[in-house]
């Protein structure tokens, strides 16, 4: 009887334990204004069934590595039918791709991932779709045809001064946006390439088509939200006020079926041309975030990316105050990061304690937390998920040979998992701490004032009765600081950063957090 009544006391700390993060505060779900969104291409993740491609029921398997992790929320690259590897040319927005499983099989996963309180949101792709949607290949048919309208279509000699235009934007390398289909002297509007013809949003019949698509996807499928892909091109680009009236139509429909719909957009810019679509698309990614942590590692100076942070805060706020800035560090469109910080470990460390400690609802993208490689083009970004070493490894894709992430320069999950100092480890650890502490989830940031060398990132996260002093030093020379009055409690040290006397030491890209 006494052993039961120990075992049982043992259970209870166990639990406990499980439920508090470093600081000793109790574990909580912020999102979506502040929690952690998990970014995963599906093809690349567990494959279940021995094609080669990552599936549905692959997902299902590993979302306690999801929940784990510390992540509330899962964001799917496209998974809907469509003849390219990525996706983000659909052929039937009603539907998954058969080489990721049924439409079952998905209700099934987002079953599951609510059992975890975790949330789902898809990718949507409505600015295009592919040149083999039903849609376009009626367009095609005839300038009478009832879906010809449903696309931008031009007479050659009046679109004769744009044809050949030499553009180049800062999210496509596309140089040439009319598109000649091989008949005729009709010509289609595509921004991203011929195989992605752009919708008409102003015929009202495709504005009621997405709205219905939106509607499908919420009430029959139970998805949480979307991830609306090149928001900013809804019309062109010298309409920025339509794309704005229609974003802001769009999340009222969405949210008539849905009154907590998640909504984050992709508007590839700087802030002045991204905050005026905020009243539509509560949630915008923070492009500038990544760029600029970027910047600070290659200059060694630390307050660049907190100056810019709280100047991108502030603008939004004057706009409302009623937005989440969707901070990330990586994405599929990106070089891996631990590639563009030089393959440093240290750094790959601190980066995601800067992006944990910084206010917003960060996004990882999947296998950063295993320091995962990859550059250009971006088929070698997203290379399949080593979850074991290869010779155990049964569910591991195999539909791209890999140019960088391999057993070979990826030390695989099942091993990190038992090593202390791994990067999943820390990952993991970090984003613990970011639950448990709601002064670092939801806290303001100040800048630090005093003098500081030029490579330490200090700054203050603010929350009620919460106060939270963060530093990292940003480069490979030791650093000193004084310790602001008060703050005494070390709630995270990275690098063999501590406290001496009145003084923070930070060796070489060394963080800590001390709360006050």
């Amino acid at each position: 009887m006494r052993k039961n009544i120990y075992q049982i006391i043992i259970l209870i700390l166990l639990i406990s334990a499980a439920c508090t993060g470093q600081s000793g505060n109790k574990v909580e779900n912020h999102w979506p204004h502040a929690g952690v969104t998990y970014e995963i291409f599906i093809q690349s993740f567990y494959d279940t069934d021995g094609d080669g491609i990552g599936d549905i029921k692959g997902v299902i398997k590993k979302l306690d590595h999801v929940k784990e992790l510390g992540a509330n929320a899962i964001w799917f690259m496209p998974i809907m039918p469509s003849p390219s590897y990525h996706k983000y040319d659909v052929t039937d927005y009603k539907d998954v791709h058969p080489d990721y499983g049924t439409l079952d099989e998905f209700k099934e996963l987002i079953k599951e991932a609510h059992k975890r309180d975790v949330k789902i949101v898809i990718d949507m792709i409505i600015n295009h779709t592919s040149n083999e949607h039903p849609w376009f290949l009626e367009s095609q048919k005839s300038r009478d045809n009832p879906y010809r309208d449903f696309y931008v279509w031009a007479q050659k000699d009046t679109i004769a001064d744009y044809i050949n235009k030499k553009t180049i934007t800062l999210d496509s390398d596309n140089i040439q946006q009319w598109h000649d289909p091989g008949f005729g002297e009709d010509f289609y509007y595509g921004f991203f390439y011929g195989g992605m013809p752009d919708l008409n949003f102003d015929n009202p019949n495709v504005r009621e088509e997405i709205y219905d698509i939106g509607r499908f996807w919420l009430e029959e499928v139970g998805v949480d939200g979307f991830r609306l892909d090149a928001a900013k091109h809804i019309f062109p680009d010298d309409r920025p006020e339509d794309n704005h009236e229609f974003w802001r139509e769009f999340r009222e429909k969405m949210e008539a079926v849905k009154p907590d719909v998640y909504l984050v957009g992709e508007v590839y810019d700087m802030k002045e041309i991204v905050a005026p679509y905020l009243p539509g698309l509560p949630a915008l990614f923070n492009f500038d975030f990544h760029y600029t942590l970027l910047e600070s590692y290659e200059k060694e100076d630390g307050m660049i990316l907190a100056k810019k942070q709280k100047e991108v805060l502030d603008f939004y706020q004057d706009i409302t105050d009623e937005f989440i800035d969707a901070t990330f560090s990586s994405n599929h469109d990106q070089p891996r990061l631990l590639n563009s910080l030089n393959e440093n470990p240290r750094k790959l460390k601190q980066a995601i304690n800067i992006l944990m400690t910084m206010p917003g609802a960060p996004f990882l993208y999947y296998g950063e937390e295993i320091g995962m490689l990859g550059k250009k083009p971006d088929e070698y970004i997203r290379e399949p998920y080593l979850w074991d070493i290869e010779a155990n490894d049964k569910g591991r894709a195999t539909w791209i040979e890999p140019r960088y992430s391999m057993d070979e320069t990826v030390t695989p999950l099942a091993i990190q998992k038992s090593m202390s100092t791994s990067y999943f480890n820390h990952y993991r650890e970090i984003i613990n701490l970011r639950n448990s502490n709601r002064a670092l989830a939801l806290g303001k940031l100040e800048l630090y004032e005093g003098s500081l060398a030029k490579p330490l990132m200090a700054y203050f996260r603010i929350h009620e009765d919460q106060n939270v002093f963060v530093v990292h030093n940003l480069s490979d020379i030791e650093q000193k600081l004084e310790i602001p009055d008060g703050y005494d409690q070390i709630l995270f040290h990275y690098g063999g950063a501590g406290t001496d006397n009145k003084s923070i030491y930070l060796p070489a890209y060394s963080s800590i957090v001390i709360e006050k």
